[in-house]
């Protein structure tokens, strides 16, 4: 539906280069990255705020690179959500079809207010609408006007975790509708729970696209990795000298794993989770122990972050009950314990 190719522009001393992908449609695709990465101003250049120094844009195969904006049958709603503030909600939704006719104006408003939840708003002035209020708003007046993209700037920014859940559930139902959605933000657990695509951005540059199980499941590479929240990606050699398959580390550490070829390069990926902590070495199948000391303890959303040095800083996630049953405390000795199958090798 959505077709970018080779997309560069320089903008204030950023420059976006070679961006490339498609948006099928009745995807909900979403742009993942750090602030500065240049996702907004990927998604204006998409809306046609700004033009492309290279490259082509199409829309249902036709070709928009160069088309004004209203001339694009897209919709942005804008991170400030851009209300009019002397109209009443109901004016603000008209003005988005202006030049219809009043009895299509009207039912088009009472359609969208209803699908949106925003009937008791529509004679309210938008200084008397709570932030989650304001983004139904914006959202009701964007999708008034029937576009065939709707493109989202960090909708769910500067909102607290009960507004969060209320809009992601809104912009669940609008998908389900069938609006195809392009949604830009930083948070990636935003982004595990709403795409069904999506494209990791950094410094202007696209680094991989692809649906969430491969993209977090199969990072391509360290920013991604990390960014994604995996602590556990570090550089690695493969060795089967031995008839055992290990990854060497610059820190010396051999950590065995299924696969891999003789001298091939690239990282082992440990998901916290899977690694065990003890006190004294454990009588189990996992292939992996390595002896270490505790260098960080962290709090989670999801439990305690234990940063261990054995050779390289392995980052194990335990609950708060196995914390406080190891009694693990920064500077103590502790054995890690994780099998191989646990360990994913990933070409350099």
């Amino acid at each position: 539906m959505l077709k970018l190719r080779g997309i560069t522009k320089d903008f204030n001393g950023f420059r976006i280069s070679d961006i490339s992908f498609d948006v099928e449609k009745g995807d909900y695709f979403i742009l993942l990255g750090p602030s500065g990465a240049g996702k907004s101003l990927l998604l204006e250049t998409i809306a046609g705020l700004v033009h492309p120094g290279s490259g082509t844009i199409e829309l249902n195969g036709k070709d928009i690179t160069r088309a004004p904006i209203q001339q694009r049958k897209v919709g942005l709603v804008f991170q400030d959500h851009a209300i009019f503030p002397h109209m009443k909600v109901k004016k603000n939704l008209a003005y988005a079809l202006h030049g219809q006719s009043n009895e299509n104006i009207r039912r088009k408003i009472r359609s969208m207010s209803a699908g949106l939840g925003i009937e008791d708003m529509l004679e309210r002035y938008p200084s008397t609408l709570s932030g989650g209020e304001l983004q139904r708003v914006a959202l009701a007046r964007t999708l008034i006007q029937e576009p065939e993209i709707l493109l989202l700037d960090e909708p769910l920014a500067s909102m607290d975790s009960r507004l969060k859940a209320e809009i992601r559930a809104l912009l669940r139902q609008i998908h389900r509708g069938g609006q195809t959605i392009m949604h830009v933000t930083h948070d990636y657990e935003e982004a595990l729970s709403l795409g069904n695509r999506i494209a990791v951005m950094e410094s202007g540059r696209i680094l991989q696209t692809g649906t969430p199980d491969e993209v977090f499941r199969h990072p391509k590479n360290g920013f991604v990795a990390h960014f994604i929240g995996i602590k556990n990606f570090i550089p690695a050699t493969v060795r089967t000298g031995d008839g055992l398959a290990c990854a060497e580390t610059p820190g010396n550490m051999k950590i065995r794993l299924t696969g891999g070829q003789e001298n091939e390069k690239g990282f082992v990926m440990i998901r916290g989770e899977d690694i065990v902590l003890s006190i004294e070495a454990l009588d189990s199948s996992a292939s992996n122990v390595f002896h270490g000391i505790v260098d960080e303890i962290t709090a989670t959303p999801n439990g305690f972050d234990i940063c261990v040095d054995a050779g390289e800083k392995l980052h194990a996630l335990v609950t708060g009950i196995s914390r406080d049953k190891l009694n693990i405390r920064e500077g103590m000795k502790i054995w890690l314990n994780f099998k191989a199958t646990a360990v994913k090798f990933i070409e350099e």
